[in-house]
């Protein structure tokens, strides 16, 4: 018995059952194969994108899924994949609701929440958070409310109603991205940055895990804080590599 076949099976994986991840052209793009059969998506979407270099990082995951956990692999060894399929199968019907989603971070978006007063954290959230809240206002032309503390705030409708058509607007592939970049985050406006490529996955991470990254400033790191940032980071890195992939052809 070879030592794939002893390994146990982790929670929720299925055993991999091809030996060949290929990309094969077709009229509208490029499809996964595995072993010569496409790659079906839960609703039975065929995995096909319009870009090669996207569909060649979606057949390498395919390709090394599998490989080093016992034969088996897990949804989070295929973050691209992930992606595309929201792209191809969720999205397409249900954008009205995706859009929803993505709106209510608005309400509760990390950037727009500050320390009171001149503390150090205060500084920082001044320092890292405001130039991409400033952007945002100035790209899109909208009014963005801040609020010491935790109180709940409402932004204006005419910002709200910007946000929506601003999302409307994006393709099926932006939303997806958004749709794993904004949770990531906790920032609508952070997602937005990634999205129009002002930011890079690093920096907006570290804007988003400020609070976490002082208090460990103060009491010592902590392995799961630590640990959690660095999932964040893995979410983020995937979105953006994705859309990257995509605008290549």
């Amino acid at each position: 018995m070879s030592d794939l076949e002893k390994k146990p099976a982790p929670a929720g994986a299925r055993k991999r059952f091809w030996k060949q991840a290929t990309v094969v052209p077709e009229q509208e793009g490029f499809a996964v194969q595995l072993d010569g059969r496409p790659v079906r998506l839960p609703e039975k979407t065929m995995l096909s994108v319009s870009s090669r270099a996207l569909a060649d990082a979606l057949a390498a995951e395919w390709h090394a899924a599998g490989l080093t956990v016992g034969g088996h692999f897990r949804p989070e060894d295929l973050p691209l994949t992930r992606i595309a399929g929201s792209m191809l199968e969720r999205i397409p019907g249900a954008r009205a609701g995706v859009i929803d989603s993505l709106l209510a971070y608005a309400g509760s978006d990390l950037l727009c929440y500050r320390e009171a007063g001149n503390s150090r954290l205060a500084r920082r959230q001044r320092e890292l958070w405001s130039p991409w809240l400033d952007w945002c206002q100035d790209t899109f032309g909208m009014e963005l409310c801040t609020t010491e503390g935790v109180m709940p705030i409402t932004q204006p409708d005419t910002t709200m109603k910007t946000l929506r058509a601003l999302l409307e607007s994006l393709s099926d592939a932006e939303l997806a991205v958004l749709g794993v970049a904004v949770p990531a985050l906790g920032s609508l406006y952070l997602g937005l940055v990634l999205v129009k490529g002002q930011g890079t996955p690093e920096e907006l991470v570290a804007c988003a895990t400020l609070d976490e990254r002082e208090q460990m400033a103060i009491w010592g790191e902590d392995t799961d804080v630590t640990d959690r940032i660095a999932t964040r980071l893995r979410d983020v890195t995937d979105a953006a590599h994705f859309l990257e992939l995509l605008h290549k052809g």
